[in-house]
Order: structure tokens, then sequence, then C-alpha cells
């Protein structure tokens, strides 16, 4: 237990009473260390309790200039009651914002940036950068209003003629110019000089807070004994009247136009100053002449009943004259006033509004103990204790002061700004005992004092959030000295005092800093809103006399005094603040900080997902959710990066996209894989532009994992509505087996979960998202309705840059029983209510023969199939076995039909540049078989530069009864000669034939309408019920796509996707 006596432990408090943030200490024992390294380390000083912690150093903070230079003003302007007004709704809102604080300050440790760290953590690092530059920037203005304070002080009241511009015998706009210039000057030197100060080292700021606070303290004092002494005996401050105007007491001694001596009647100082002689006879000015001059006490004293006169406001335009109401003028309106430097005028128009910008900075300052809350013996108790009562003791002050001065002084004498009509004095400073000079000196140094510590403590907070490293452009600031001065966020604090020196208007500054103050308040009320209403198991703040109400409340305040004071100025701090946090989260580093904003996104995903269980969306609101499948090579990276390119260009950042990858073998074996595919994934997103999710799927084989995906993504009604996925390239090689039939039961899984599915074709030669179709169409053949996705995707492409200048072109197909006139009327009209700007053509497809061509092109099908399944041969030799079919097929085909084989090759013969896997079928092999085994490649393997450089002739001149190594093969297995030769004696299935007729002829149709189109839209038709026949549906897909350089196939997912309704 501590035995010292009290006093000792009082004054060892004192000699360490600080009223710099946190952090300040540390740099002054660096400074220490460097200037004395052979001395002892000094011993750390003790931990501040609640009253010097806290409590001090708030009171320092909260009483500033606007108490002593404009509280007067105030009263005299705005009335008692307004300004009562004025000053309960600022108080109030600190009060809020203080139980707030307290919550927020108790739940956890607050290190050095005070604000802006309990706003960042609790709101996340967009609102706390922005919050927290917006109350840097406060700071920082701050300081150049007690600059400016400080110099009005010096210039009107303790050394006017110190001024280098001279006021005296100017008048209007230049008398007001002259003394802007000299606060310009003065406030720039003395800004110098503190940021000298500041500098050279924070320990001569720290040695001399003890004596600002003593200033404060003892002005606050004084004024009060002098309150009460106008009770007993009122100070004599007379205050000279013309008529009802209010005269400057300058160059003047007597308030009369005459005395009465004993050689007669003479003239007064006051008379030459209206008069041009000194003569009874002179002429002077009409209204002197015509009204009387009155003498009254400028200070009547408390119990004298000027609060009744004093209780409503007097608001005026720049330029009125200040007059006593109650007394009477003679004069003419119509005359212009003359003379009108002799009499007090009004130097800025007021209004209430006005009023408020001007008052709130004097109740900032609140956050000077959460700053301090490492030099804190139990900051969790000092912190809600001490600010609560230094905002309780000061808004006592303000309130008390507002009816004081009411009570004790003349309307007048208060209205009167700069007091030139008691003799130059400042107006608080003529109520304050036992001299006026108390105030005024007592002012000076405190003002100095508090633009110190704004210099002080706007730098460390820069430098905090500098060093947080949330705002890229900010990280030179959180560099400094060796010891951590900050020594380039004072330079830039400096620069931006400077900018508030210029302006050099005290009551033009108040209302500037008031709003990034107002906005500070209003996000920590806000914070603690949000943490107290979502609850979060953190959240359990020691400090337990607040609710979420109270900061609701509190943040409404906020909003409201900061439109209150000046809707232009909050409307520019609200755009800094907004453009700061876009900033942020555009190029700012990305922080995991547990804050509110996530807790309360996380809130609203759960509640969106609930209600978008209640059911499916409406027509006008389909948009495509996609599931975008992509396979990746062995080294995880993705193969089809052209599929995230039209993923963007469909989606252009709307909607639900979910990449998906599918891995073979176990999650346990695979776990390294599956991470490094989902970082490819989200490498890709981020440049391709796509915003969504990606998922990685492991499951024993591909077939299953491409399930898992299609089942398991999404989650409740946020669910996958289409799936793109690219055509299997090369699915024709036997390597690829089980690629295709993957792809078809893909196909089969989508039209049993009725999702629509989007089958882009030769993906490699779909434009990426930096080209440009300067001109083209986007062809739509229109076959059968699929609930309107056909022509729903052209127009979500070409919302898109890469399509925007490609006009859309529709066909449908007519039969020979079909008005095809009729049908285009129809369809005209159908697009017309969809909002659909396209042309539109029908084309007519006559019936005709099934062409020889047709019917051998069915028959090589059928006996491949059925060849595969009878010959038990390696792969290799099955190859070979099958190009001789192939090739004994196109010799008959030849000698059958001449003609259709020619039109054929016409086709085929020049596929697109850039679709070089898209061989003519005649080029092409055919070989398949269920027994061949899965391969572990992805459906988009390429060739092998083998396979590529082989030519057309290699591959024909091989016989099914040669070898690799050139020997004859023997039949293996149970096959024989005269199975082969049933083989080749079959009939193609009818069925088999009018589709590949039917794929044929559409074919042809497409190549001859829409050979140049950018791109072609066709209806994907379904899949086969029988397993058997998935090859032939893989087939009939080619042919029907043959020869067109870009195809999406498009296969709807059994709902109407579009409506003509609003």
């Amino acid at each position: 237990m501590d035995t010292r006596p009290m006093v000792s432990s009082l004054l060892s408090t004192l000699a360490n009473y600080s009223n710099l943030p946190q952090g300040c200490k540390e740099h002054e024992e660096a400074e220490n260390n460097e200037a004395e390294p052979a001395r002892k380390k000094p011993v750390k000083a003790p931990q501040l309790g609640t009253l010097m912690g806290v409590y001090m150093p708030c009171i320092q903070n909260i009483f500033g200039v606007i108490l002593f230079l404009r509280m007067t003003w105030l009263v005299g302007i705005g009335g008692v009651i307004g300004t009562f007004i004025i000053v309960f709704m600022c108080c109030a809102t600190t009060m809020l914002t203080a139980i707030s604080m307290s919550a927020i300050a108790t739940n956890g440790v607050v290190p050095a940036g005070g604000s802006y760290y309990m706003i960042s953590r609790s709101l996340g690092p967009e609102f706390g950068g922005a919050v927290g530059i917006c109350f840097y920037l406060g700071t920082t203005y701050a300081g150049a209003m007690y600059i400016l304070g400080a110099i009005e002080l010096l210039l009107i009241y303790i050394a006017p003629k110190a001024a280098i511009f001279p006021i005296e015998g100017l008048e209007g706009a230049e008398a007001e110019a002259a003394l802007l210039n000299n606060m310009r000057v003065y406030g720039t030197i003395l800004l110098t000089s503190m940021a000298t100060v500041v500098f050279v080292g924070v320990k001569y700021v720290n040695k001399l807070a003890l004596v600002f606070l003593a200033c404060v303290i003892l002005s606050i004092l004084a004024v009060y004994a002098g309150v009460i002494k106008t009770g007993i005996e009122p100070p004599i401050f007379p205050v000279c009247i013309l008529g009802n105007r209010t005269l400057v007491w300058k160059n003047f001694d007597v308030c009369a136009k005459t005395l009465e001596t004993a050689n007669g009647t003479v003239t007064t100082q006051l008379w030459n100053i209206f008069c041009d002689s000194p003569f009874l006879n002179a002429t002077c000015d009409k209204y002197f002449a015509a009204n009387n001059v009155t003498q009254i006490q400028g200070i009547p004293g408390i119990t004298s009943g000027v609060l009744a006169d004093n209780l409503f406001g007097t608001y005026y335009e720049k330029g009125d004259l200040v007059d006593k109401s109650l007394l009477e003028s003679v004069q003419d309106h119509d005359e212009p006033v003359t003379n009108a430097n002799r009499y007090v005028l009004a130097d800025i128009t007021s209004f209430f509004t006005l009023l408020v910008g001007i008052y709130f900075p004097s109740v900032t300052g609140i956050m000077a103990g959460s700053n301090r809350s490492g030099d804190l013996r139990d900051a969790q108790k000092s912190i809600p204790i001490g600010t609560i009562a230094a905002i309780t003791t000061t808004s006592t002050v303000y309130m008390s002061s507002v009816f004081l001065f009411g009570a004790c002084i003349e309307g007048v004498v208060l209205r009167d700004k700069f007091g030139e009509g008691v003799h130059g004095n400042l107006v608080i400073g003529t109520l304050a005992w036992p001299s006026p000079w108390v105030i005024v000196i007592g002012s000076f140094f405190s003002t100095c004092g508090a633009g110190l510590q704004s210099l002080t403590g706007a730098p460390r907070l820069l430098q905090a959030i500098a060093k947080d490293g949330i705002v890229p452009a900010l990280r030179i600031f959180g560099h400094g000295k060796a010891n951590g001065e900050p020594t380039w966020s004072l330079l830039l604090t400096a620069c931006i005092c400077e900018s508030g020196i210029l302006i050099a208007s005290l009551d033009a500054v108040a209302p500037i800093l008031s709003m990034f103050f107002l906005m500070c308040y209003m996000f920590v009320n806000l914070a603690c809103a949000l943490q107290t209403l979502l609850r979060t198991p953190n959240w359990r703040p020691r400090f337990k006399f607040y609710h979420w109400t109270l900061s609701f409340l509190g943040m409404s305040l906020c909003l409201t005094l900061m439109f209150i004071c000046s809707w232009y100025y909050a409307i520019v701090a609200m755009g800094i603040a907004g453009s700061i946090y876009k900033y942020i989260e555009f190029a700012g580093a990305e922080k995991e900080w547990g804050d509110g904003i996530r807790g309360l996104s996380l809130s609203a995903a759960r509640y969106a997902l609930m209600r978008l269980e209640e059911g499916p969306p409406h027509t006008k609101n389909w948009r495509p959710q996609l599931l975008v499948l992509v396979s990746t090579d062995a080294e995880q990276n993705v193969e089809q990066p052209r599929l995230l390119s039209l993923t963007n260009q469909l989606k252009a950042g709307k909607g639900l996209t979910i990449v998906g990858t599918a891995l073979e073998g176990t999650y346990l074996a695979n776990h390294e894989q599956a991470q490094r595919a989902d970082q490819a994934l989200r490498k890709l997103m981020e440049t391709e532009k796509v915003k969504g999710f990606c998922q990685v799927t492991v499951s024993s084989n591909l077939r299953d994992a491409t399930s898992h995906l299609l089942q398991a993504s999404g989650l409740g009604g946020l669910k996958h509505n289409a799936v793109l996925v690219s055509w299997p390239r090369n699915w024709k090689h036997g390597d690829e087996h089980q690629t295709w039939r993957n792809f078809v039961e893909l196909v089969r899984e989508t039209t049993i979960a009725r999702l629509a599915l989007l089958v882009p074709k030769n993906i490699s030669a779909f434009p990426s998202n930096g080209e440009r179709f300067s001109e083209g169409h986007i062809d739509v053949w229109w076959i059968v309705h699929d609930g309107g996705m056909l022509m729903l995707l052209p127009f979500l492409l070409r919302q898109h840059k890469v399509w925007r200048k490609c006009k859309m072109r529709i066909f449908t197909v007519a039969q020979m029983d079909d008005n095809s006139i009729q049908m285009k009327k129809d369809l005209t009209t159908f697009l017309y209510h969809l909002r659909i700007d396209a042309m539109i053509e029908v084309v007519e497809m006559h019936d005709s023969d099934i062409s020889a061509y047709t019917y051998e092109k069915t028959l090589v099908m059928e006996q491949r199939s059925q060849m595969l399944k009878q010959i038990n041969l390696t792969k290799t030799e099955r190859e070979r076995e099958i190009q001789s079919i192939t090739d004994s097929s196109r010799g008959s085909i030849r000698r059958k039909n001449p003609a259709a084989v020619t039109t054929q090759l016409s086709v085929t013969e020049e596929p697109p540049a850039t679709s070089k896997e898209e061989k003519p079928e005649e080029e092409v092999q055919l070989i398949h078989d269920n027994t061949t085994p899965a391969s572990p490649a992805t459906p988009a393997t390429p060739l092998t530069p083998a396979e590529e450089t082989q030519s057309p002739g290699e591959q024909i001149q091989r016989t099914w009864t040669e070898k690799c190594d050139g020997k004859a093969a023997k039949p293996l297995g149970v096959t024989t000669e005269e199975d082969i030769k049933d083989i080749f004696n079959m009939k193609p299935n009818q069925s088999n034939v009018r589709r590949m007729h039917t794929a044929l002829r559409l074919n042809e149709v497409i190549l001859k309408k829409s050979s140049e189109a950018k791109l072609v839209l066709l209806n994907m038709p379904g899949p086969p019920k029988n397993r058997t026949s998935d090859e032939n549906y893989m087939e009939f897909l080619e042919v029907l796509t043959e020869g067109l350089n870009r195809v999406l196939l498009v296969r709807g997912g059994g709902r109407e996707v579009i409506t003509i309704y609003s």
C-alpha cells in the first residue's frame, strides 16, 4: 500500500501531466536517449489515473477559443433561448457519442490512433480509413482555428499596433481586407514557429502542458468570479449610443455632444467626429444632429433584469448597424448611412445555422482520453468516467455561461463581436475579475497550447493510418525520424493547416472542422449501434450503460447538425469520405479486423438467402446465374481461359457466377493440388474481371466430381440456373473417349435438373475482353422455342463493349406447309413487344430426297459403333482399322453421288483460320470405344505435336491389317471375318438417317446465311435416352455445326426467361 502523503502524490501526478496523445512519450524518451546515451534509461513515468489521464486532457481540449472569442457574440445574436438550444444539441451529441465511445473503448485495448482505431476495427478498413482521414483533417483545421484565434487576440486586443497592414483610417471592404491579410501573415509565422517546436521535440510541448491547462482553468474561474462580483458591484464599462446606434468608442473621451463648463457650453471630441468644426454653429451629420447621445452601462450586473431583453435573437445582414431597439431614434430610412465607420457594424450575415457551425468546435475534444489509453492505469475504467465527467463539466459551464452572459451583459455589447463599443476590450474580459487581461492573456496561451496539441496529435493520427497500410498513397507518411517522430506527416499537416490560415476567418474555418468532427462522431455512434444489434460474440464492453437506441439518436443528431451547419460543406465532407472509401475499396490492402460491416454483410446475406427460399424468381428478374465448368492441366492451370472471358461478357458483373473445376483422386491425397487449382481460378477470375466464387471438387473420378459440382454448388435460393461448359475438343480421338461420354452425361444431368446449358464450340476462337468488334452480326437460329434463352443471350452479350456494335439477326425455319410471310410478321410483333432490336429472316427448307451422301455417312457412323463393340483390338490397331473402313466408305460415296460430295467438300475445305482443331469430316479420325481407359486429361486436352503434324494422306494410307511395325496383324479374340462382313452388309437405322439428313440440310443453310457472322447461336437438341446412341448424338452435333467459326449451343432449362410485360 502506498504510504506517501496525498500532497506528494498530487505533485508527482501534476509533474507527469501530459496532454499529448499516446506515443509522444515514447518519442520523447527516444530523444532523451539519443541526447544522453551514457545515462541510464529513464524510469517510466507512473501510469495515469482518471483525473490526470482523461478528465483534465478532455477539459483542456474541449474548452477553447470559441468560448473566449465567440460565446458572448453567439448569445447576443441567437438570444439566450436560441443559444441554449444550440448548446444543448451540441452537448447532447457529444454526450451520446461519449457513451458509444466508452462502450467501444472498454471492449478491448485501444492503441494509438484513438477514434480512427475504434472506427476501423468496428466498421472495417474502408470506413475506418475514410473517417480516420476526416478526423485527421478536422484535427488539422482545428489547429488552424486555434492559430487564427490566437492571432485575433494578439492583433485586436493585445497589440493592435503590431499590424503589418494598418487598419486605421480604412473603411468597409478595405479595412476587412487589411485585417485578413494581417491574420494570414501572422498566422503563417505562428504556424511555422509551432511546427518547428513540434519538429524539434515533443518534450517541449509536453513541458508546457500544465501551463496551458492552468491558463484555461484560471480564465474560466475569473469569469465566474466576475459574474459574482456584478451582483455586488458591477464593473464600469460604459457604452455610448447615438439615437439607438452603438458608437465605436475610439478617439473620444466623453459620451456627450457638449459639456457645460464655467466658460459656457463647449463641444466634445465626439462633436468633432460628426461635425465639420468645433463650433456650435457647425454643420453636423443629420443623424447626429437629430438624435441624442446616451451612455448606458455595458455590464449592468446579474440582478439588473437585462436577461429579459436578451432572451430572443437579433440576426443581422453584413454591414447592418448594431442598435439598441428600446431607445428612440429619429432617422430618414431613405437616407444612406453616413460616417458608418463610427458605428459598430455587423461584420458577417448571421443566421441560426451559422451559429451552430461556429459553436460546435467548442464541444469537440472528447477523444483526448481514448487517445491515451496506453498511458492509463485502468483504461477500461478511466475512459468512460473521465470522458463523461469532462463532458458533464464543460456542458454545465457552457449552459450556465449562456444564462450568465445574457443576465449580466447588455445586448448591444453581446452583439459587438470585437468589443469596439467598450474601448476595444474583449467582451468576456469585461466580465472577468479582477482584470480583463486575465482572460486575454489566459485565452491567448490556451489557444496557442491547443494549436500545439493539434499539430502534435494530427501527424500521429496520419502516421497510424499510414502504418496500417490501408491507403497506399499515404505509405510515405508512415515514416519519420529514427525515434519515430512523424516528420513527413508533420509537413503535410502544416501545409493543410496553412490552407485554413489563408482563409483567415475564424467564423469561416469553424464550420469546416465541424463537418469533419461530426462525421467522425456519427460513425463512432454507428459502430456502437452496429456491434450491439449484431450481437457479435466479441462485443463484451465493460461499460454497461449504453443502448443501441442512444447510439442511433447520437448518429441522427450528428447527421442533422452536419446539414444544419452547412449543407454544402456536409455534401463536400461526405464526398471526400466517399471518395476515400471507394479508393480504399479499389486499391487498399485487404484487412480482416473482424469488423462490424463484415458481420452486417453476413446478417444481410443470411436474410437475403432466407427470402430467396420463398420461391423462384419471377421471369422479369431472371438472368443467367452461371456455373462455369473449366478443366485444369497437370499443373492446375486453367485450360480454357476464354471461357471466363465469355462469362464476363455474359454477366458484366451482375448475378451469381461460380467457377468450378473437378479433380480426380481422394481429397486427402490431393488437398494441395485442390488449393493450387483454387488459387489459379481466383487469379484468372481477377484477370478476366469475373466477380463470383470458385469451387474445386475432388472425387474418385471426373464424372462424379462434375456431378457433385452440379448438385452442391450454391447455397439455398442462391443457386446456379445455367451451366457453361466448353465443347469437348478432339472428342473423336481415342484418348478422349471418356471425355465425350462425361459431356453427354452432363447434358442429361442438366436436363433432369432443369438447368439451362450453354456450350461454346471452338472456345479458343472467342474474343477476349480486350477485343472490340467494330461491325458484324450475332445470328440466332431459332429452331425450337426454349423459353427465350436464344433471345436473351444476344441481348446480354450486346451490353458488353466487345459485342456492342454487333447487330442481332434471328433466323427461323419454315416447312413447306408453313406461311413464311405470316411467320415473319408474328415474329416481328413478338420481338417488338420484347423490346429487342433484331433483323428477322424466315428460311424455307424444302423436303428433298435423302442423298446417298447422307445415307452413307449414317452407315459409316453406325458401322463404326457396331464394329468397335465386336473387334477386340488394341487402341492403335482400332484407329487404323476404322480409318480403312472410312476410306472405303468415302470411295463408295464418291461413286454413287459425286455431286453431293463436291458440295460438302466445298464447305469443309475452308475451315476458319482460328479453328485449328476443327478439321473437315473427311480428315478427322473417328475412333471411340467403351473399353478405352479414361484419360487423366480434361475435356480440352490438345492434340499432341505428332498428331497435329500428321498429314491426312499419311492417315489414309494406313490399313487395318498393319501394325505399328508394318507387319500383318492377326484377328484377336472371337472376331472372325464373317462378323466383319456382317458389319459391312448392315443397313443404317432410318431414324438416324433422318436425323443426319436434317443436320446436314441445316448445316448447309446456316453456312450459307451465317458464314460471316461473329457468333452463331443454335438450339441444342436433347440427349438420347439410350446410352448406346451417345456417339451418334455427338456426331449429329458435330455435323450440325461443321464449318462454323464461333458457335454457342443453347439448351433451355424448361422455364420462360423473357417476358413482354413490364
